[in-house]
């Protein structure tokens, strides 16, 4: 008896959409919820929404989902991004790396490398091994493990990086918006504040995040390519399907002497080229003959997944002043251990 071919159905692109899009950035891996999403529904969601089956239009699908969430994650830090890509082009030109935004633009290259190398390389063979509902759900554990230890044994200087920035944003918060660290004057090659004017609701609140945002990228300018790259391999753990790039990516920058506010801007930077990148070279899915029939689903999935990128990052990146990672923790274990048990009663 010949079966139907797998499809996907607009529930399907409309919950799973949103589910990339949130936990992409949030540190509960996204191909880990990707994976056991479908397993634990069962029925038709476990038949046509298998990441790991070759000619499974769920590839095309999660490829559309990808581009869209680096689309979110960039519209957020478009600013950042010009300057970041007038970095290269300044560093270039002059053939120097000396400003925050040539450091920046650099460091974030040489800390894609590795994981731009391994995934061109091993992508497959990560995908057909451990993109397994009940692998995925041990990851996840393990992803929770990684998470908590990341909090429980910061290094001291990064505590102290979080106790100076508490006390830098309460002395924002009395500055008026003409004063502050980035105004006219400041050591060359650092970024200037945003104009100064005397904005209310929301747009002083985007004004500070700018601000904040700048004082930012100055740490992360200080800390060198070795650093870099370290951080930067971290994210080689996230093609384990369970681990959440952002979460280690996290983790690696704390234990190197980072803020969480930093190490998680620095994550969330990272992320988009990985992302973008893994889209592009997917390409060929989206718009071959595994798309065929889906291409509704893959529109609409998409704009949520960008949407829920663009929201989660805004919110996760005021998030991760004042809190910490330890609730991210808990839920990937917990969910981790659940689906454990439940797909072996299943």
């Amino acid at each position: 008896m010949s079966h139907p071919d797998p499809t996907l159905t607009y529930p399907q692109a409309i919950i799973t959409g949103l589910i990339q899009g949130v936990t992409e950035l949030f540190p509960v891996s996204s191909l880990g919820h990707n994976v056991l999403l479908p397993a634990i529904v069962g029925g038709s969601w476990e038949t046509d929404l298998n990441v790991a089956a070759n000619g499974s239009p769920y590839l095309a699908f999660v490829v559309g989902l990808h581009v869209a969430t680096a689309i979110g994650i960039m519209i957020y830090f478009w600013r950042d991004w010009v300057r970041i890509v007038r970095g290269f082009f300044s560093s270039i030109r002059h053939r120097r790396v000396q400003t925050v935004d040539e450091k920046l633009c650099w460091f974030l290259i040489v800390a894609t490398i590795p994981v731009g190398l391994v995934g061109l390389l091993f992508e497959h063979e990560f995908r057909e091994l451990f993109a397994k509902p009940i692998r995925a759900a041990i990851f996840l554990v393990v992803n929770g493990v990684i998470l908590y230890a990341g909090e429980r044994f910061r290094t001291r200087r990064s505590k102290q990086a979080d106790a100076d920035q508490a006390a830098r944003r309460a002395q924002l918060a009395t500055v008026p918006s003409g004063g502050g660290a980035f105004a006219e004057g400041g050591a060359p090659g650092t970024p200037r504040r945003p104009a100064a004017a005397h904005a209310s609701g929301h747009r002083a609140i985007r004004r500070q995040e700018e601000l904040q945002a700048l004082e930012s990228d100055v740490r992360l300018a200080e800390t060198g390519f070795v650093e870099a790259v370290i951080i930067g391999s971290a994210q080689i753990l996230a093609l384990l399907a369970g681990i959440s790039r952002d979460g280690v990516t996290m983790v690696a920058g704390m234990f190197r002497g980072l803020s969480r506010e930093d190490a998680a801007r620095f994550a969330f930077l990272l992320a988009t080229p990985v992302i973008l990148a893994a889209g592009v070279l997917k390409l060929p899915d989206l718009t071959g003959p595994d798309s065929h029939g889906i291409q509704g689903q893959i529109l609409v999935g998409s704009i949520l997944s960008g949407v829920g990128a663009y929201l989660s990052v805004r919110f996760l990146v005021r998030y991760f002043q004042t809190r910490t990672l330890t609730p991210f923790a808990v839920y990937c274990v917990v969910f981790g251990l659940a689906s454990i048990v439940y797909l072996q009663l299943k």
